[in-house]
């Protein structure tokens, strides 16, 4: 008999005589009940109360917006699938601002990504209920690491991408890629019940919701 053969025997034995476990009822909801619009009040509401900074803006203004937001900004990372658009109207009105370009090719370390001053990402969808944006790791979003070591994480969401539910944003994530759920900036309050902000993630969460 294989170890692994004596293992499993062993198993079954101490299970033959356990009790039947019940069937534990999946009645949660799985579908959501509101419009859009009520979605993305919710979601803005939700996003806001974590103290993240949201702007809700029409999608042709999405490069304005981000230029805006990195004005006085010295160096970003994004991912190499970004949409390159909306990176169309960023300028060194304040100075030379740095791009770096997270890539399979080129991966920043983390002593590049902590020099950072903010990334850029997309996200693959978001829940109003809870406040949570996710991203999958597709090309647009990148690796995990480059949305939790640079201390301001700027994220453009599509409007179209907001669920009510949780159930609704598992069934739109790709089940195999490395997920980040972020309810607002990073967080804290386990020292004394006092709120710390920045010790496991970005400090500063910027969220652009795209109509």
């Amino acid at each position: 008999m294989s170890a692994r053969e004596d293992i499993m025997g062993r198993i079954a034995s101490a299970l033959r005589d356990a009790p039947e476990t019940p069937v534990v009822p999946r009645e949660y909801r799985r579908s959501s009940n509101m419009s859009a619009e009520q979605r993305l009040e919710q979601l803005v509401d939700r996003l806001e109360d974590y103290k993240a900074h949201v702007f809700v803006t029409p999608a042709a203004q999405a490069p304005a917006k981000l230029a805006e937001l990195l004005a006085g900004s010295a160096s970003i990372v994004v991912p190499h699938g970004l949409p390159r658009e909306w990176l169309a109207e960023l300028t060194d009105d304040a100075g030379s601002l740095e791009v770096h370009v997270d890539s399979p090719e080129r991966r920043l370390t983390v002593a590049e990504l902590d020099a950072v001053d903010a990334v850029v990402t997309a996200a693959a969808t978001a829940v109003s209920e809870t406040g949570t944006i996710m991203l999958d790791g597709s090309e647009a979003q990148g690796r995990r690491i480059i949305s939790l070591v640079p201390d301001r994480h700027i994220c453009l969401l599509r409007a179209g991408d907001i669920v009510e539910v949780l159930p609704e944003a598992i069934a739109r994530l790709e089940a195999t890629r490395p997920q980040t759920w972020i309810s607002g900036p990073s967080a804290t309050s386990d020292i004394e019940l006092e709120r710390v902000e920045g010790v496991h993630g970005p400090r500063t969460l910027d969220v652009i919701i795209l109509t």
